[in-house]
């Protein structure tokens, strides 16, 4: 009974066609047309195979039924409703409705074991030409592999310039509105107000600990100190030579503000110096009794001289 089959089914795929017409109709070009790629392999549709064997889609697939067990899931699968719908709009499947069950779809695998099932000179020829296209097409792949890992790398190398710069923007726009930004301004003579606003700025920057590097720091600098933050706490470094800050401001000033004033003396100091947290170190060209008196500036240095600085007192 099964050989009356195959061969009314070898019958319907043309047994006795023309091996010209078969040849034109199985060009390379024309079976490369009908390979595409789902659920990560290259497959032919039902509908597709049956055209190129000369038989009609539903005796292909019944031939498949009746050889069920030929045709696993590796070889054979039926394509859901959302990947009927995706090739449907790559032109892939121009005539398929939602009324019609949806193709099926036959990997390498799947084809060679069609010419076992359709047992006719034409399924023989058709799935040899098949399989030199998807030979071809494998080999079409592997020639652009490593162009596809040059351009991969060429992104995985611009994604992490780009995730750099971004970090980089990022680190200028919050300094930006942190007021961290490295302060250059020259003050000149007479710019009292301006000066002391700047250095409000630079006490009120500090979230746990500023420390101010001063030889002639007295008394009268202590209401700009007074500008810092609730908590924070203040080194002052000082002139020994310079007895213009006496215990009872710094016990006063304590009074108010919680033990957060300390005061060191130290006689390796010429300039004036800010350290901010630890991270910001900012000079100042006058002494912080005399802002604004004459021309000074003050500019930002370079944080890693905060360690050789700290190493002095």
């Amino acid at each position: 009974m099964k050989n009356q089959k195959s061969a009314q089914l070898g019958k319907e795929s043309g047994g006795g066609t023309n091996s010209l017409a078969v040849a034109e109709l199985t060009t390379a070009e024309a079976i490369r047309s009908r390979i595409f790629t789902t659920r990560g392999v290259q497959v032919m549709l039902d509908r597709d195979l049956s055209g190129l064997y000369g038989v009609s889609t539903g005796a292909l697939n019944q031939a498949v039924k009746r050889n069920k067990n030929r045709f696993p899931e590796r070889f054979m699968f039926q394509l859901n409703k959302e990947e009927a719908e995706n090739l449907k709009s790559q032109s892939v499947i121009a005539s398929w409705g939602g009324s019609r069950s949806c193709p099926y779809a036959f990997t390498e695998q799947g084809i060679a074991m069609l010419s076992s099932v359709l047992r006719s000179e034409t399924a023989i020829l058709v799935s040899i030409r098949i399989m030199d296209a998807f030979v071809a097409m494998r080999k079409a792949l592997a020639s652009f592999a490593p162009m596809l890992m040059r351009i991969d790398t060429v992104e995985r190398r611009q994604i992490v310039d780009q995730a750099h710069n971004e970090e980089r923007f990022k680190l200028i726009l919050d300094a930006m509105q942190d007021k961290k930004f490295p302060p250059q301004k020259v003050f000149f003579d007479g710019q009292i107000y301006d000066a002391f606003e700047q250095m409000k700025k630079f006490m009120r920057m500090a979230k746990s600990e500023l420390i101010v590097i001063d030889p002639y720091f007295d008394d009268s600098v202590l209401p700009l100190v007074a500008q810092k933050r609730p908590g924070v706490t203040v080194l002052v470094v000082k002139n020994s030579r310079k007895n213009q800050l006496h215990d009872v401001d710094v016990a006063q000033f304590n009074a108010q503000y919680g033990d957060t004033l300390t005061v060191k003396e130290s006689d390796k100091f010429h300039d004036r110096f800010l350290i901010i947290d630890k991270s910001t170190l900012v000079h100042v060209g006058a002494s912080l009794n005399h802002l604004g008196k004459k021309c000074f500036a003050f500019s930002s240095l370079d944080r890693s001289n905060i360690p050789d600085i700290l190493a002095k007192f």
